[in-house]
């Protein structure tokens, strides 16, 4: 459930200005899903969420500001929490979740804004990651799946 609701919340906040933690909890309300106001609270700070100057809405931190310490840990603890296998073909991999875990982990990767990936693309149960060159994608394929089998 928490990754569905972390999902459902970067949805929110990257299609509507949230400016609070008491409007993000009304409109996962409406999506059907209940959570009280420390659990959205933490929810914020492990996606690493800040607020806009202009308007006080929620959004994802600018790349510069993230720490690669901390964005390293994120994207191990998701590799070791979400995937279940990984696929190379040329510079591209396929990392399969199970259903409704792509999305975090697709975020978590984005987050550490590896020089070698050129983006990702999450669905469902699937994110497909875009390498520059085949050979950053066979490191890749190493670190995750490493990390992944513990």
């Amino acid at each position: 459930m928490k990754t569905y609701r972390q999902s459902a919340i970067l949805d929110l906040v990257s299609r509507h200005a949230v400016r609070s933690q008491d409007m993000l909890r009304r409109q996962l309300a409406v999506r059907g899903i209940k959570a009280t106001q420390a659990t959205i609270s933490r929810d914020i700070k492990e996606l690493g969420l800040v607020k806009r100057a202009a308007d006080g809405a929620y959004r994802t931190a600018p790349a510069e500001t993230r720490l690669p310490a901390v964005t390293g840990d994120r994207v191990r603890r998701a590799v070791v929490e979400h995937l279940r296998r990984v696929d190379r073909v040329q510079q591209l991999l396929v990392l399969k979740t199970e259903p409704g875990h792509a999305q975090p982990l697709a975020f978590a990767l984005d987050q550490a804004a590896w020089p070698e990936v050129v983006g990702t693309l999450a669905g469902d149960d699937t994110v497909l990651v875009v390498t520059r060159v085949e050979r950053s994608a066979r490191t890749i394929e190493r670190r995750l799946g490493g990390w992944a089998k513990g």
